[in-house]
């Protein structure tokens, strides 16, 4: 299969992109000449194992490779073999875009492919067939009004939701196929392998590895301590989400969102995943109220009004798009460059799925900001951190790195102070040359008070608040006050609850106060209200 594929080293063809950057819709056919599927070493080496396990006997092998390492390109790969070689394919996805998107990188590479979706006039001829599951279960299966394609190689896409009934239903139909499945996330959601599916597994290049050669960018990452979750119950190894929203949709979190935001995020492009719709739509109001243009998606949201919020995002007019999990998968918009996490996860799954969104590279795209205010890196571990996947349903996969950490058992990381790359902890910085000194007194980190995380797993480097920084919001701490009519007392109270320490008697006047200011003082005087209430 290898040998029939033109392969090239860029892993990309001209245009932009692993197939060209081209935008239209599937079924309008490209004004360019197919082009020949050119891939990445790692892409190569991936196809090489999956035929040894073939070759061995295996007829259902599970494909890992991180978000952004181009699956559909490996997948465009085998199924053009396989259609010169006479064979049938499927190709299985999960999701509207997808089928869309696959389709349209499909037929740039000379791949002439049916599609079975709501929507799509159906070409039961075509050798090659991409379905979305819900599609052809619904006429394949339940109805019958479509006749199950016939297909000697069955891809799947996002091929950790395999245990779902529809799926399994499916996939009974073809037990002479070949079953290869591709997800960057090879497991369940209690982090069990889908060893009942699957009887081999490949990895790819690991998430560090694509870093190093720059296919992907790099993360920093801000966390506060971890949330107070103690008796939000988990049900299918993740937190029961009612709960879970009561927990953490509360004025003072998101006003800390959105402070932290304002602080840090530099008005990046930005995604936010929140527990719920009504978590989702308080966090985007909240947004709108500091004056930062915001927007809410949810499985509710039409198709047409869901697109056009992404493409205004895109264009940098749309600074935050909040959802709960509509875009955990099959949305690939790499100019975000920031993530606000506000969804605890027990999940590592979810976990990697939702931090990948962010890691893709984009032109000016120096990096990847995940604000994390759901405690998640301290669950799970940082996005290039290598993770023991497993087949066997009896045990989890496992951030075997991260593990040790936690019990003392690796060399610590953390980040320079004064570049921001990570160094082991009391080594000199390799990028900057910066020296430790000796440890000084530790700061208190406050809840909500977002401090760079570093890799000891179980701490943050306290945010540094200089003296001219304290100045500033005293200052803007008495304008606020002049401008509500408060009393004096008013501002000394709120400078300590912000630094812990009581403002100086002299200072040079009132300033005019930033939107990261008025936010968090209105995040305080929503809880405070709130706490009055008994809520």
């Amino acid at each position: 299969m290898v040998e029939s594929i033109a392969a090239g080293s860029d892993g990309a063809l001209p245009g932009g992109g692993d197939f060209g950057d081209r935008e239209r819709d599937a079924n309008t056919p490209s004004s360019a000449a197919p082009q020949a599927v050119r891939l990445r070493p790692y892409q190569i080496a991936v196809i090489a194992k999956i035929e040894a396990e073939i070759a061995a006997g295996r007829r259902r092998v599970l494909m890992v490779a991180p978000t952004a390492a181009g699956k559909t390109v490996i997948a465009a790969a085998m199924v053009r073999a396989a259609a010169d070689r006479g064979e049938r394919v499927l190709f299985l996805d999960n999701r509207r875009e997808l089928t869309a998107q696959t389709s349209r990188r499909f037929y740039d590479v000379g791949i002439d492919a049916g599609i079975i979706q709501a929507g799509f006039a159906a070409r039961p001829g075509a050798a090659v067939q991409i379905a979305s599951v819900a599609t052809l279960h619904a006429r394949a299966v339940r109805s019958r009004s479509l006749e199950l394609p016939p297909a000697d190689l069955v891809i799947i896409d996002e091929a950790h939701h395999v245990r779902a009934r529809t799926y399994r239903t499916i996939l009974d139909r073809y037990p002479s196929a070949i079953i290869i499945g591709m997800t960057a996330t090879p497991c369940r959601g209690d982090g069990r392998g889908l060893g009942n599916v699957f009887d081999a597994l490949v990895e790819s290049a690991t998430v560090a590895e694509l870093q190093a050669a720059e296919w992907l960018v790099r993360a920093r990452i801000y966390a506060p301590s971890q949330p107070d979750l103690t008796g939000v119950r988990v049900e299918r190894g993740d937190y029961v989400e009612r709960q879970l929203a009561e927990r953490v949709d509360t004025a003072s979190l998101v006003g800390d969102v959105v402070e932290h935001w304002l602080r840090l995020a530099e008005r990046r492009r930005t995604v936010c995943f929140a527990t719920g719709v009504a978590h989702s739509v308080h966090i985007r109001d909240e947004f709108r109220r500091a004056g930062v243009m915001a927007e809410h998606i949810s499985g509710a949201t039409p198709i047409a009004e869901r697109d056009a919020i992404l493409a205004r995002l895109d264009r940098g007019e749309v600074e935050v798009v909040t959802n709960a999990m509509v875009l955990v998968e099959g949305w690939d918009q790499p100019a975000v460059s920031c993530l606000v996490l506000a969804r605890p996860t027990k999940s590592l799954g979810l976990y990697r799925q939702m931090v990948g969104r962010v890691l893709r590279p984009a032109p000016g795209k120096a990096d990847a900001l995940i604000l994390d205010h759901a405690g998640a890196v301290f669950a799970h571990g940082f996005p290039d951190d290598p993770i023991k996947w497993t087949l066997d349903q009896g045990k989890r996969a496992e951030n075997k790195a991260h593990s040790a950490r936690g019990q003392h058992r690796a060399p610590s990381l953390t980040s320079c102070s004064e570049c921001a790359a990570v160094r082991f902890q009391g080594q000199p910085c390799v990028v900057c040359g910066w020296q430790p000194r000796p440890k000084a007194e530790p700061i208190p980190v406050r809840a909500g008070e977002l401090g760079q995380v570093d890799r000891s797993s179980r701490s943050v480097t306290a945010p540094v608040h200089d003296a001219p920084a304290r100045d500033r919001f005293h200052r803007g701490l008495i304008w606020i006050a002049q401008e509500r009519g408060y009393k004096s007392g008013w501002v000394a109270h709120k400078f300590k609850e912000k630094f812990g320490i009581w403002p100086p008697r002299h200072h040079a006047g009132p300033l005019p106060p930033d939107d990261a200011l008025r936010a968090w003082v209105r995040s305080r005087a929503i809880a405070f209200a709130k706490a009055r209430a008994g809520q």
